[in-house]
């Protein structure tokens, strides 16, 4: 049986930017995606915690340091500079590697650093 589970976790990171003129997804610090485990193109979930909107897209890597979460193309409309959001991923995998497998969870400081 396959199972999904929680594979990766930024846990309130800070909107620094949200620009509604792009394509497109989620632009993200290479520090915070490296530390959460995560990767370029990868599927995530964002739950702002300031609004309550939940959305999926996927991360454009950003410049590593920087502390950059941004909002891009239709995201921005579903946050604001400043809101506090959550960046969740799921994996997919066998019931019984799930049980032991542990997830990367970060909690960044207040200017996106980890």
């Amino acid at each position: 049986m396959q199972i999904e589970i929680l594979k990766s976790k930024i846990h309130r990171a800070t909107v620094t930017e949200a620009n509604l003129d792009y394509v497109g997804s989620l632009t993200l610090d290479e520090q915070l995606m490296n530390a959460a485990n995560l990767i370029e193109n990868e599927k995530v979930q964002i739950v702002n915690v300031n609004n309550g909107e939940r959305i999926e897209t996927y991360i454009i890597k950003g410049p590593k340091g920087s502390g950059m979460v941004c909002l891009n193309g239709p995201a921005a409309r579903k946050g604001a500079i400043g809101d506090i959001v959550i960046i969740i991923s799921y994996a997919t995998m066998d019931f019984e590697a799930a049980r032991t497998f542990k997830p990367s969870v970060i909690f960044p400081d207040g200017d996106n650093l980890v």
